[in-house]
Parts: C-alpha cells; sequence; structure tokens
C-alpha cells in the first residue's frame, strides 16, 4: 500500500488550482441566488433619481419614500445573508470529483474495505488507482451555474438592468446627489416653495442635434445653430419669471402665459430673470454653405442621351439641387445657318437627383437625360449646377460643355435633314434659306428617298413658304417635328433588301468615322454592319444556290478567296485602327471591303451548280454556321454583361429607345427561346456531331483538326458552365477560345481536303474580284489569308514603319490597362493580353 501513496499525493498537490476555482465559483453561485434582490431593487432606485423622481415631491415625502425603499433592501440584505454559505472544502472537492467519469478523486481518497492481504487484489487495486490518478491529473474547475431563473420567475433582474442601462444613456445622475437640496441662486431653478422654471432649445430637426436642457448647462456659454427655438415653461405665478433675450424677437408676454418661445436668428446673450434666474452667452454655430462640382465630362449615352456625375457635399446636408442648361452661342461655329442671333429660349432645368436612403452630407450621383430633340442637342452649352442646402444656403457652379449630347444620325441624307432642323430651331428667319434647300433635297431625289419621307418634306416645304414674313412658333414647331420624324425613318427604318442595308450600315460606319463618332457608337454601327453583312452573304448563297449554273464566275481575272471568318476579322481590324485613331487607315480598309462586298460571288465548288457537295463542302458549311452561332451567341452575352453592369441603359431590347442596329424584337436571328446556356450547349453538341463526320481524319492536318474541334468542344462545355453559374467575364474569354480553335480547325480542314484532292490548300467560301495593284493586306502590312483566318503566316516586315506601329499599339494597351476609370472587366482583359508580350 505504501507504494500507491506516492502518485495519490502528487495527484492531490496537482488539484490545489481547480480546487481553488471550483470554489470560487461555488461562491459566485450563492452570492448571486442570496442576493440578487439587493441589486435589483438598487438599480430601479438610481433609475428613478436620474431621471428626477426625487424632484417631484417635497423633500419630506422624498426623504420618507426613501427610508422606507432603504429598510426594505436592508430586509433583503439580511435575507441574503441568512441565505448565504460559504462552500467548504469538501464541498468543492465534491463539486470538481462530480466533473470527471468515474470519480477518481473519491478513488485516490478511498482504500480498500477487503482483500488488503492478497497480492492479486492488492494489483488490480494498484492498476486500478492508477487509472484514476492519471484521470484526476486532467481536473478541470467546472464553469459556475449564475441562472437565478428559478427563484426570478417574473424576470425583476432584466427589468433593473434595463432600467439602469437606460439611465446611463440618457438620464442625469446629478440629480441622484441633488436629491431634497434646497437650491441656493445657482443651479437648477427649483425651490421648496415658489415660482420655478425649466427652459429648452431645441436645434433645427435637419441639423440631427440633440435638445439642450437649460437648467443643466452650468457654463456661462454656449453654441447653438440658427434656426433654433428657445422654450421657457414658468411654474407659479405668471410674470414672476421672465425671458429676456437679443438672439431673437421676444414675442408680447401674456400675462396669463406659462411659457415663452425665441427663435434664434443671431448670437447674442439669453438670460432669464426672476427667482432661481440664469444668463448665458449663446454664439452662433457655423452653418457652412453647400458645395458641388462635375466629375468627369458630360458624355453621351447611345442611343441619344446624356449623362455627368457631379458630387455634392454640405456640413449637414444637401436639400435639392437642379442643373440649367444654356445655349452658349459664342462657342457656336456661326456658320450657314447659324450665322444669324439665335432665338431667346428659355433654360432646360433638370432636377438633380439625390440619395433615396443614407446620408446627404456627401454623395455621388449621375443624371440620365434624353434630349436629343431639344434645340440645344448637339450644340454648345454652358452647364450650370446648384445645390441648396436646409438653412436656404445655395452653392452654385457653371461648366461650358463644347457639345450637348444627343442623337447622332450617321446616314447622310438624314444627318442633313437634322440640319435643317437645327437651323430652323436656332432661329425662324432661316425659315426661307431651309425650305430652299429641301426643294434641291426633293427636286431630284435619291432613291433611298422612299415615298413617304419626300410626301413628308414636301408637307414641310409647304408650311415654311406659306407664311409671308415669318412663320409662327407652332409652324417651327410642326416642320421640326416632320424632320425629325423623316430623319428617323431615313436612318432606322426598314429596307427590301440585304444589299441595301449593307449599304446603309457602311455609309452610317464611314459618315461616323468622319464625324468622330465615340467608342460607344462606333461599337453599335460595327454590329450593325456585322449583321447586315451576314443577311448579305446569306442571301447571296440562297440566290447562288437558285441560279441553273448558266452563270458561273469567271475564273480568268484576279481573284481572291475569302471566308466569313475573313470579312469578320476585316471587321475587328477596322474597329480597332478607329479606337486607335488611324481614321485614314480605317476608312481605307472600309472601302476596301465594300468594294470587295459588291463584287462578291459564291464559289460553286464542283463540276457545276446542280451537283451534290462533297463531304469536305458539307463539313465546311457546317463548321461556318457553328462559328456563326458562336459569333452570335457571344454577341449576345457581351449584351447581357452591359446590361448587367448599366441595367438602366437606353437602347436595352424592349425598352424605349431600343437600339436600331438590333433585328426587330431586339432578337438574333436564331430566335432564341432558351438561355446563353442552353443556346451555348446546342452549339456544343452540334459541334461535336460534326467532329464526328469530320472527313480527312488519318492524315495529318486532318488529325489537327479533330484536335482542335475537340479543343473547341471544351471550351463550348466550360463557357456554359460559366453563363450557368452567372459568370458572363469568363463565359466571353471561353467563346473567344472555341472560336479561334474552330476556325484553326477550318484551316487544318481545308489543308486536309486539298491533299486528299492534290490541290492546293485554302479553299474559300467566297471569292471577290481585287485589283492587283491594291492587294488586300491587314493594318500590319501582311497579306490576306485563307481559311478561317484574316492574316498569313507571314512575319511583320522589318521596316521601322511596321516596329513603329507595334511599339504604339503596345503603348496604348498599357495607358488603357491603367485607366481607373474604365470598367474592370475591360483593364482585366488588357492585363491578361498584355501578359503574352
Amino acid at each position: 500500500m505504501m507504494t500507491d501513496e506516492a502518485p495519490k499525493s502528487d495527484v492531490i498537490k496537482r488539484l490545489i488550482w481547480p480546487l481553488r476555482l471550483t470554489r470560487a465559483g461555488m461562491v459566485a453561485e450563492r452570492v448571486v441566488r442570496a442576493f440578487w434582490p439587493v441589486w435589483t431593487g438598487l438599480f430601479f432606485i438610481f433609475s428613478a433619481l436620474a431621471f428626477g423622481a426625487g424632484n417631484l415631491l417635497a423633500p419630506v415625502y422624498t426623504w420618507s419614500i426613501l427610508g422606507l425603499v432603504s429598510l426594505g433592501l436592508i430586509i433583503l440584505l439580511v435575507l441574503g445573508i441568512r441565505r448565504f454559505h460559504m462552500p467548504t472544502r469538501g464541498e468543492a472537492l465534491e463539486r470538481l470529483d462530480r466533473t470527471m467519469p468515474g470519480r477518481p478523486i473519491t478513488t485516490l481518497l478511498d482504500t480498500p474495505a477487503v482483500g488488503g492481504d492478497d497480492p492479486a487484489g492488492r494489483s488490480v487495486w494498484a492498476a486500478h488507482v492508477t487509472r484514476m490518478a492519471n484521470r484526476a491529473a486532467k481536473a478541470r474547475a467546472p464553469q459556475p451555474d449564475l441562472r437565478v431563473s428559478r427563484n426570478d420567475p417574473f424576470a425583476l433582474r432584466y427589468v433593473g438592468a434595463t432600467a439602469i442601462a437606460t439611465a446611463v444613456l440618457f438620464g442625469t445622475f446629478g440629480q441622484v446627489g441633488e436629491v431634497g437640496e434646497v437650491p441656493l441662486g445657482a443651479g437648477p431653478a427649483t425651490a421648496p416653495s415658489g415660482p420655478s422654471w425649466e427652459g429648452w432649445l431645441e436645434p433645427p430637426i435637419y441639423t440631427g442635434l440633440p435638445s439642450l436642457y437649460l437648467n443643466d448647462i452650468l457654463a456661462d456659454s454656449f453654441e447653438a445653430p440658427l434656426g433654433s427655438e428657445v422654450t421657457l415653461r414658468v411654474y407659479g405665478t405668471p410674470g414672476e419669471i421672465t425671458l429676456r433675450t437679443d438672439i431673437g424677437p421676444v414675442p408680447e408676454l401674456d400675462p396669463n402665459a406659462y411659457a415663452q418661445t425665441v427663435t434664434m436668428e443671431r448670437g447674442g446673450t439669453l438670460a432669464i430673470d426672476g427667482p432661481g434666474g440664469r444668463e448665458w452667452l449663446v454664439s452662433v454655430r457655423p452653418d457652412m454653405p453647400p458645395t458641388v462640382a462635375l466629375e468627369g465630362e458630360v458624355e453621351g449615352e447611345p442611343p441619344g442621351a446624356m449623362q455627368f456625375s457631379f458630387t455634392a457635399t454640405d456640413d449637414y446636408g444637401i436639400r435639392s439641387g437642379i442643373a440649367a442648361i444654356r445655349l452658349n452661342p459664342a462657342a457656336a461655329d456661326r456658320r450657314y445657318g447659324l450665322a444669324v442671333d439665335p432665338e431667346p429660349r428659355e433654360p432646360v432645368v433638370l432636377d438633380l437627383p439625390m440619395p433615396f436612403r443614407g446620408d446627404r452630407a456627401e454623395f455621388t450621383e449621375v443624371l440620365l437625360e434624353d434630349l436629343s430633340q431639344h434645340p440645344f442637342a448637339n450644340l454648345p452649352v454652358t452647364l450650370t449646377l446648384q445645390v441648396t442646402d436646409d438653412a436656404g444656403h445655395i452653392a452654385t457652379v457653371a461648366y461650358d460643355v463644347a457639345r450637348l449630347p444627343g442623337q447622332r444620325f450617321f446616314d447622310p441624307l438624314a444627318n442633313g435633314l437634322i440640319e435643317l432642323r437645327r437651323d430652323i430651331l436656332w432661329s425662324r428667319e432661316n425659315a426661307t434659306r431651309s425650305a430652299r434647300l429641301l426643294r434641291a433635297l426633293t427636286h431630284r431625289p435619291e432613291p433611298g428617298l422612299e415615298d413617304g419621307v419626300y410626301l413628308a418634306l414636301r408637307s414641310a416645304i409647304q408650311r415654311l413658304e406659306s407664311a409671308i414674313d415669318s412663320i409662327s412658333i407652332e409652324v417651327q414647331e410642326d416642320v421640326a417635328e416632320i424632320l425629325w420624324n423623316a430623319a428617323l425613318e431615313l436612318e432606322f427604318g426598314e429596307l427590301d433588301t440585304a444589299l441595301e442595308r449593307l449599304q446603309r450600315a457602311q455609309e452610317r460606319l464611314a459618315e461616323a468615322m468622319r464625324q468622330g463618332a465615340s467608342d460607344e457608337e462606333i461599337a453599335e454601327l460595327m454590329q450593325e454592319m456585322r449583321e447586315a453583312m451576314n443577311d448579305y452573304m446569306r442571301e447571296l448563297a440562297e440566290n447562288s444556290e437558285a441560279g441553273d449554273g448558266t452563270d458561273q464566275p469567271d475564273q480568268s481575272g484576279e481573284t481572291i478567296e475569302m471566308s466569313m471568318a475573313d470579312l469578320e476579322e476585316m471587321l475587328r481590324r477596322i474597329e480597332q485602327l478607329m479606337q486607335e485613331g488611324r481614321m485614314a487607315e480605317a476608312m481605307e480598309m472600309l472601302q476596301a471591303l465594300q468594294q470587295m462586298l459588291e463584287n462578291m460571288e459564291v464559289t460553286e465548288g464542283g463540276e457545276g451548280s446542280d451537283g451534290p457537295q462533297t463531304p469536305g463542302q458539307e463539313a465546311m458549311e457546317g463548321l461556318q454556321d457553328t462559328l456563326r452561332g458562336q459569333q452570335d451567341l457571344s454577341d449576345d452575352s457581351f449584351q447581357d454583361l452591359q446590361d448587367q453592369f448599366n441595367p438602366n441603359r437606353p437602347g436595352q431590347p424592349g425598352q424605349d429607345g431600343q437600339n436600331p442596329g438590333q433585328g426587330q424584337g431586339g432578337e438574333n436571328e436564331e430566335g432564341p427561346t432558351g438561355s446563353l446556356a442552353e443556346r451555348q450547349d446546342a452549339l456544343r453538341r452540334q459541334l461535336e456531331e460534326q467532329a464526328r463526320r469530320l472527313p480527312g481524319t488519318g492524315t495529318e492536318a486532318g488529325d489537327e483538326a479533330l484536335e482542335q474541334l475537340d479543343g473547341a468542344g471544351r471550351a463550348m462545355d466550360e463557357a456554359a458552365e460559366a453563363l450557368e453559374r452567372g459568370d458572363i467575364a469568363d463565359a466571353l474569354d471561353l467563346q473567344s477560345e472555341a472560336m479561334e480553335a474552330i476556325r484553326e480547325g477550318m484551316t487544318q480542314l481545308g489543308e486536309a481536303l486539298a491533299q486528299e484532292q492534290g490541290a492546293e490548300p485554302g479553299q474559300g467560301q467566297a471569292e471577290g474580284d481585287m485589283a492587283e495593284s491594291r492587294p488586300l493586306q491587314d493594318p500590319l502590312g501582311r497579306q490576306a489569308g485563307n481559311n478561317g483566318a484574316f492574316g498569313s503566316d507571314d512575319g511583320l516586315d522589318g521596316s521601322d514603319d511596321a516596329r513603329q506601329r507595334a511599339r504604339e499599339l503596345l503603348n496604348l494597351l498599357r495607358d488603357r490597362a491603367g485607366e481607373q476609370a474604365r470598367p474592370e472587366i475591360e483593364r482585366d482583359y488588357l492585363r491578361r493580353l498584355l501578359d503574352q508580350f
């Protein structure tokens, strides 16, 4: 047995701190259960006194009530002392032992009752003691149980805690020490008998400042904002206590009035004359005037809206604001119809948007308004921003705007009608000049001038020429409306053939380049031209299939074969050149594209137009259809991404001012009935079916084509998943990767088919006559390629001009990637593009 005593004593020594903590927790439990009524009562008493309950009654009554309450607290304290018992060491040891399984502490303090002389029994007991010693060495003091819900079924302790917290936040603890005191001169104006008073100063609501209780202000001076109301309430005989001040006009005192109110209009003296009177020097708390500033430039939002951002600040908050737009004739180009003095017009006044919720002390908002039909549209104006705060302070700032953004017309005839409309609205003196110009336009009308537009213009001419001296304001407005509708019809009206729509798209794009259109407008016109070109190529192919085979194109001349992918690449190059400001090169490439499309013919391939298509031709056409569908889906995905960042952007499908470049209803030619992800998945299945029937496999080029199409299918699958989870930006990258893989697959397929047929690679889908002296080149000087890609494998020439262009392009990408104002998605794309260099 002696061998068991050593581990027992060591374990008991290690239990000293857990045992002390357990005993301390038991003391806390018994103190809380015995004395919770005492401090709950104290909470109630101090809360009542902090809120001035001691001043509601005479001191004798107040002290009597406090004596009874104190007696009750003493009784509760005595009862608590009687209930409280200090926990012993044994009780603490018992509590600690109960927290461990097997009660190891009891085992360590115990001895075997029988079998003490049996060696086997001692061995078993020693093993049991060792196991219990190890368990007791891990003892931890239990958490004390401070809950008294069984002793306090009505939760009075929580009510008392809430009362004392409210008193701390909103009460005045100075009143606790003043219970039963008689004021002498200074201090709160209360007395055991006779008149008394109370006073408040309430700042204007817009400041958000708290009211001041004058009885608690012991300082000789304080600050208050203008417009504050001072209220004095008298208790006792009226007239014994009066208000004297020069901070504002004091109303005539009614002999029977118990209250007076003064509105603060300036700083000065505020005094209360009579028993317990006080006097303060009140100074004006500064109220700074507001500020407003334009953020950035006044920009256009296609198709014709104007928008700008502004920032307004004030120390308390902005109440309202307006934006006034006035014509700036001095900055206009005073020639032609603008040479005469303009007629006076009232400024355009727009309400500045204010935050619906939150603080108006400092905010930034965006004003979006469509002023396309206003006479000031596309003319120099002066923009005046004005904001007002609740105190009536006004801040005004003016900016000169070179052009008030409005609807831009890129059809030459429509643009001319809009200029005549501008001249008529500028001054009615231009009526005669405008009528003559309209007569010149309608004398021998162009083929694009439809009957409806022609008759409308003739009606406008008659109205302008009907006046003897000058047209009336009503005629001026009617003619402006007629010209506006005619311009819209010319700009966006439906045309009969795809060729007419393509020619109009080309003319509008060329006019936009001459007018220096914005990037958004250029992108819109490029999309319109893509759609028109797709329609024209489809119509051209249908007309070729309907032929009898007798009008085959003459192959003896100089020709160049191009696919739809090549045409699409040309459009992208044109758009890139315009964004870089290289308008001359972009115009030259646009003219080359226009000449090529006018001479475009579809190659029949094979022995004749009436013969069946070869498997290679069918595969090429199928891949072209898939590539076209993927391009349309990518365009729709990009449109959805724009709508997410600017949901109120004009020109969205289903809204007024729809993008005229879209088809009817804003849908693609495929007429999608499902989501973008479903369309992407359908294209993937279509590509997989085409890949299974792909001819030319077994050759190196055919296997490479199949591998490229498999990669395109994987990219499409990942793009569908990205669209499902709403990550359109990632989907656009994957769609671009898929289109590039399809183009490369078409190139490899063309080479494989050429090897099988023993011909040169490069079977195109369309060919057009090109002058030998002007071979088609890309912006970097390379010759046009075939089969799904624009450009060739030729490297750049080693001239200084080519290297300079490359450096300029790289610097441009770096500058745009560093512009903080651009969307994060665009900047991320540019950074990934720069990583390749």
